[in-house]
């Protein structure tokens, strides 16, 4: 399995106006298959139950495998079998498992590692409905997506989704001098923020920080109050254990923030 194919995703889009410390919202109008099937596979040294150069382990790699999946008619469901004749039906659920913008710093990344400029982040979020916040490095932003995944299960503990080609349609908004430094997912009914990190409670960490921010500046609660809440109210899903940095997912309801101030 050759990394350096992975996530294949157009060139960055240079949007005119933006600035460092803005913020670009991206709203994800559609997010549909664009084929009647999608692939999934298992590569050598790569997957959370394996060794890598992080967790070397004397053991054989699996072998390089790969699953055909067929979308049934109305594309709710789809359809994969193995070798030995078992069969098994996945809910679609389509999202795009990359879509970030040009990291700080001029730092450069492959499109395996996310990061707080988004990026891989493999978060079933990121669809339509949807609409994600990111913070603007370079000027231009560069956006970029791509990496589509038509399901996943949480952690993504193989390296890969039911994957294949996208239609996608996007919406982009500029925020003038507000910055995003965790990225942010938004709908009419909860926030949700995206940590990077690695070993996965620093994921968490910053998810959860973000979190909490967010909640004191809309409630007007202090730091001790907003910890407390954000600790009884919030789901925190693993989303991907696989990547150079991990992901964690940390979501409340919007309703039920006391005050609801808007910051």
């Amino acid at each position: 399995m050759q990394r350096e194919y992975d996530n294949p995703q157009p060139r960055p889009f240079y949007n005119q106006g933006d600035e460092i410390s803005d913020t670009i919202a991206v709203h994800l109008l559609k997010v549909e298959p664009a084929r009647s099937y999608a692939v999934s596979s298992a590569g050598p040294g790569f997957g959370a139950l394996v060794g890598t150069d992080r967790t070397a382990m004397l053991a054989a790699d699996l072998p390089e495998t790969t699953w055909r999946y067929d979308l049934d008619a109305d594309r709710r469901t789809a359809r994969a079998s193995s070798r030995d004749g078992h069969t098994w039906e996945v809910p679609l659920a389509p999202f795009l498992g990359c879509l970030g913008v040009a990291p700080a710093a001029a730092e450069v990344r492959s499109t395996i590692v996310p990061g707080p400029f988004g990026g891989n982040m493999d978060c079933p979020e990121v669809r339509a409905g949807n609409t994600v916040f990111l913070g603007v490095n370079v000027p231009g932003a560069l956006l970029s997506f791509g990496d589509g995944h038509y399901a996943m299960g949480d952690g993504e503990i193989m390296g890969a989704a039911i994957e294949g080609a996208m239609n996608v349609e996007v919406l982009v908004e500029l925020a003038k001098h507000q910055a995003t430094p965790v990225p942010r997912i938004e709908n009419a009914d909860e926030v949700m923020f995206v940590g990077s990190g690695r070993p996965l409670e620093d994921a968490a960490r910053v998810a959860f920080k973000a979190m909490i921010d967010w909640v004191r500046e809309r409630s007007g609660m202090t730091d001790l109050d907003s910890y407390q809440f954000v600790s009884q109210v919030a789901r925190a899903p693993i989303i991907q254990l696989v990547d150079p940095e991990y992901t964690v997912l940390v979501k409340i309801e919007k309703q039920r923030v006391p005050g609801s101030r808007r910051a």
